[in-house]
């Protein structure tokens, strides 16, 4: 009977310990658990540390946590002017809602690439299609990311996934029509050039002709002036002289000075002789007279 009683202690021992430790779940910071009773989900722990479930009525099961890349197949996608192109793109995403996820989804990662797949292609390809091929060339730093992340919008949203970034690795033309393809752009760039040239060199040319016509108004306008106050200097000039001589007593030394300014002009070249007749008004003046 001791042995008996010594033999159910240490069984009931035993399925209590094994009890107890099937009863500890254990969160990382990095996933979340969800626990189920009976196959359903009976609710989820979010939050790292230990929390505790009832031992062989429920499980456990769990899901990543951290943002999770997944790098999408290369596909054709056709531009809106009917030219394909080759894209090759990866998405970061994360579980948002891990019971949404798991009712949806199955808890499977692999259910939920599939489902990333088909739609963020069927984005990719609905933005494209609606857009040129230049457009998409140039639409390569991110416009052309921004535009598929806005068509997906909130549609990830049933599955308790949040999308997180959409990145092209390539986005590039067909080996066998790449090289029309550039040198139709690279002639659509130089008509575009010329065009700026000859737009530039005509604003230019209406530049300068604007510029020396406002030059010539004013230099007419500077001559006009100077000559202006060359006349009324010369008049302040005159009626100077006409006041200062004014005095019967100096038209003497006047008339002399202007004499002598006339002998000064006519003697012209090395020879400074000056014949002068006697009844000439320079010679009376010479002779006092």
């Amino acid at each position: 009977m001791k042995i008996a009683k010594r033999v159910l202690l240490i069984a009931v021992l035993f399925v209590l310990l094994i009890a107890g430790a099937s009863s500890i779940v254990i969160t990382r910071e990095n996933e979340y658990s969800l626990i189920r009773q009976f196959g359903k989900i009976d609710h989820v722990v979010s939050e790292a540390g230990i929390s505790f479930k009832i031992p062989f009525i429920q499980s456990v099961d769990t899901l990543p946590r951290q943002t999770l890349l997944y790098d999408l197949p290369s596909s054709d996608v056709i531009t809106s002017d009917k030219k394909t192109m080759i894209c090759d793109s990866y998405i970061l995403w994360r579980i948002s809602d891990p019971l949404k996820f798991a009712q949806t989804l199955n808890s499977s990662i692999t259910n939920a690439e599939g489902r990333l797949d088909a739609i963020v292609y069927n984005s990719t390809k609905n933005v494209i299609s609606s857009t040129s091929q230049d457009d998409v060339i140039s639409g390569r730093d991110g416009e052309l990311s921004a535009a598929i992340m806005a068509n997906i919008g909130s549609s990830l949203e049933q599955y308790g996934i949040e999308l997180l970034s959409f990145e092209t690795k390539k986005l590039d033309l067909p080996s066998d029509n790449k090289a029309a393809v550039y040198e139709r752009m690279i002639s659509e760039r130089d008509n575009i050039a010329a065009t700026y040239t000859a737009e530039g060199s005509s604003e230019a040319q209406i530049i300068r002709n604007t510029t020396d016509k406002e030059v010539t108004v004013l230099l007419s306008e500077a001559e006009k002036n100077a000559e202006i106050m060359i006349a009324e200097g010369e008049a302040e000039y005159m009626r100077i002289l006409s006041e200062a001589y004014n005095d019967p007593s100096k038209q003497d030394f006047y008339s002399f000075v202007r004499s002598l300014d006339a002998v000064k002009a006519s003697m012209q070249g090395n020879n400074k002789t000056v014949i002068l007749s006697p009844d000439s008004p320079i010679a009376q003046i010479f002779y006092g007279r």
